[in-house]
């Protein structure tokens, strides 16, 4: 896969739909569906730190995608499922391969901060 710098029409919607996957909040949505369905507020719950605003953005950012399936019973109050589809899936094993990547590497990122900033001192 050639990744360019060019800004046509071809390479945007490759890179929105990157951007959506490894945004800051759709990984760690991605990651927390991969181990099973969470209605909104455990979702909330589980990844932390979100707002009610930025999580719904992003839930109907992947939904749009295809990535998310939204399941809303007409109940009440509101009983809001949401899940991975197929495609969503594919992601997130992406997601977990660099996640768990990250997690190893993590001493020698330390290791390389520290020289860095050691030599900028």
């Amino acid at each position: 896969m050639k990744v360019s710098n060019r800004t046509s029409e071809e390479t945007c919607p490759y890179r929105l739909v990157l951007e959506h996957v490894t945004s800051r909040w759709g990984v760690l949505i991605l990651l927390a569906l991969e181990e099973r369905t969470h209605r909104f507020s455990e979702l909330r719950r589980t990844i932390g730190r979100v707002s009610e605003k930025m999580l719904a953005q992003t839930l109907q950012t992947l939904e749009r995608d295809g990535m998310i399936h939204r399941n809303a019973r007409p109940v009440i109050p509101p009983h809001v499922d949401y899940s991975l589809t197929p495609l969503g899936r594919e992601a997130a094993a992406q997601v977990r391969k660099l996640a768990e990547w990250t997690q190893r590497s993590l001493p020698a990122v330390q290791t390389a901060r520290e020289q860095y900033d050691a030599s900028r001192s």
